[in-house]
């Protein structure tokens, strides 16, 4: 496993962050979330990897929030999925699932998805923009809501759903050579993804890649 990009990057305060946040995202719905001809993002060069998976159908779609928590240093909040779930059991995540009909828009499927999982109200979150379309080996192309969170907000988790929560500093997640890369495997294609360790847990797959493509999108030059 390697490191990727320069060791520096910027610091920005949490005014700085949300300042720049606002300025280039938009919650202007993305083309990629539902047009089949669309190859969504997809964290690796490999175009026949690319092409298998952007080519299943139906599109499935859905909407995760990421939570900026607004204290003076930022911090991201993640839960961790509770071990007996069908999908990506145990794994680290961000609040949100499938976006469905009666949603007026994927940043509200992401907010009431965060409600019924960890009761953060609506009044403490404020959508900012959406990142990139990520496509899943399991058909799904999911699209992050970056929001800012009051700080104080007070937790509880859906059991059925999420068997903890817990918070990362956003200097650290966005710090480029905390990025690293491992080997992983779909329908017999060999691939790549992102990973984040920290502390005694690993963030990685397409959560991994949504940090990721938040780097990009704000804190690359």
């Amino acid at each position: 496993m390697t490191g990727s990009g320069p060791r520096s990057h910027p610091h920005y305060s949490a005014a700085e962050f949300f300042a720049l946040a606002q300025a280039r995202l938009s919650l202007d719905r993305p083309e990629a979330l539902t047009d089949p001809h669309f190859i969504p993002r997809l964290d690796d060069a490999d175009p026949e990897l690319i092409a298998a998976i952007a080519a299943m159908r139906p599109i499935r779609t859905a909407a995760v929030l990421v939570p900026i928590i607004a204290r003076p240093e930022p911090t991201v909040l993640f839960t961790q999925r509770t071990a007996h779930l069908r999908d990506h059991a145990g794994e680290i995540s961000f609040p949100g699932g499938k976006i469905d009909a009666a949603d007026i828009s994927p940043a509200a499927a992401a907010l009431r998805e965060a409600e019924e999982e960890v009761s953060l109200e609506r009044r403490f979150v404020e959508p900012i923009g959406y990142l990139d379309v990520q496509i899943t080996p399991t058909g799904y192309r999911i699209l992050p809501v970056l929001a800012r969170v009051d700080e104080g907000v007070l937790l509880q988790f859906n059991r059925g759903e999420v068997h903890d929560t817990f918070e990362a500093p956003l200097e650290f997640l966005m710090a480029p050579q905390n990025h690293l890369r491992e080997k992983a495997e779909w329908n017999g294609l060999s691939t790549s993804v992102y990973a984040i360790p920290f502390g005694e847990r690993k963030i990685w797959g397409v959560t991994a890649g949504i940090l990721r493509n938040l780097w990009e999108r704000i804190y690359r030059d």
